[in-house]
């Protein structure tokens, strides 16, 4: 049978169009499911909220934007909660002993300097410059005052969970 088109009807197009990709299913997933999602990305619930409450985003970039947008609203008590649950980055297999040692030592003076966990993004690095990167930063912020260094781990925060966002959507197919 075919479908009568009387004047003034309008064609509604097809919602579910879309939603076999992973940001498709991320628009569409239940509020908790997607806030879940988010909190893996960045461990700041109001972040997670605000994203998750601003669903459907139309592409990738649009949801990269209000990521950045979310992080950069963060409070000094946001910022601190993210932090909480952030930890050192992995090092590649194979790194040395001395190198843990190294970094654990590095990690515990910044711990004992600011109060959390230091945070860096080496998404962007290839696995051998990982340690190196990791090291010189921590050193070199180690000489930043509190605030400055409040800025520049939530620069990073911001980088982490754009990184995350981008992995978990291109790892389930974007």
């Amino acid at each position: 049978m075919t479908p009568t088109h009387l004047p003034g009807q309008v064609a509604i197009p097809d919602q579910t169009r879309g939603t076999s990709s992973p940001l498709g299913h991320f628009n569409t997933a239940p509020a908790d499911d997607a806030h879940s999602t988010l909190l893996t990305c960045l461990h700041s619930l109001r972040w997670a909220q605000r994203l998750a409450d601003h669903r459907p985003y139309p592409d990738l970039e649009s949801l990269l934007a209000a990521s950045d947008e979310a992080a950069y609203d963060l409070t000094a008590a946001d910022l601190s909660e993210a932090l909480a649950g952030e930890t050192l980055p992995e090092l590649p297999d194979g790194t040395y002993s001395a190198a843990h040692t190294a970094l654990s030592a590095a990690h515990a003076a910044y711990e004992a300097r600011f109060g959390h966990a230091f945070v860096i993004s080496v998404d962007h690095l290839p696995p051998n410059e990982v340690l190196d990167q990791v090291l010189a930063g921590i050193r070199s912020r180690l000489t930043n005052d509190p605030e400055e260094e409040r800025v520049v781990a939530a620069e990073e925060l911001r980088r982490l969970a754009r990184g995350r966002l981008v992995t978990h959507l291109r790892g389930a197919g974007l």
